[in-house]
């Protein structure tokens, strides 16, 4: 999946958040935080073409049944395109 805006991945403090870069700065509301399914989530994206290919991969990295992947992903994956990342 494309990302459209310019967002690096740090841990700080045992903590993962997405730091806008460049021109996302003038444009971003700050840092976001992730949790560790949406860190795993975010290393994927690149490689990944639909939300049904990240739920299969939440699924063969992590102890969840296929209704509580498919929510998850979906939220984060929302709120990712209302902040107009992907």
């Amino acid at each position: 999946m494309e990302i459209k805006k310019e967002l690096i991945k740090r841990e700080i403090a045992g903590d993962c958040i997405l730091v806008p870069v460049g021109k996302s700065t003038l444009d971003s509301n700050g840092l976001f935080a992730l949790n560790e399914l949406a860190a795993f989530i975010w290393d994927i994206l690149p490689d990944v073409t639909s939300e049904e290919e990240i739920v299969s991969k939440v699924l063969d990295e992590y102890d969840v049944d296929r209704e509580t992947a498919a929510g998850d992903v979906a939220e984060f994956m929302a709120k990712l395109k209302e902040l107009e990342i992907i």
